[in-house]
């Protein structure tokens, strides 16, 4: 049987941190549940419009915009 993998947050790259949404392998997916809830109560407080048929990549962007118009990012 093999190790499991030990990785501490310090061994990993700063660089790797965060990735843009658009290189995630599951950009394209729809948005999750969370991100779908999170999202209605951002735009409810910021007085905005969201689809509801945005990918996981495009959820995320639009979580940033509505943190930063809503003063919780």
């Amino acid at each position: 049987m093999s190790e499991p993998l030990n990785i501490k947050q310090t061994d990993r790259p700063p660089g790797n941190a965060r990735k843009h949404p658009e290189n995630w392998v599951t950009a394209d997916e729809p948005m999750t549940g969370a991100q779908a809830s999170y999202l209605q109560t951002l735009a409810e407080e910021a007085d905005e419009p969201v689809a509801a048929d945005l990918t996981k990549a495009e959820a995320s962007k639009r979580i940033d915009e509505l943190q930063e118009k809503t003063g919780r990012g």
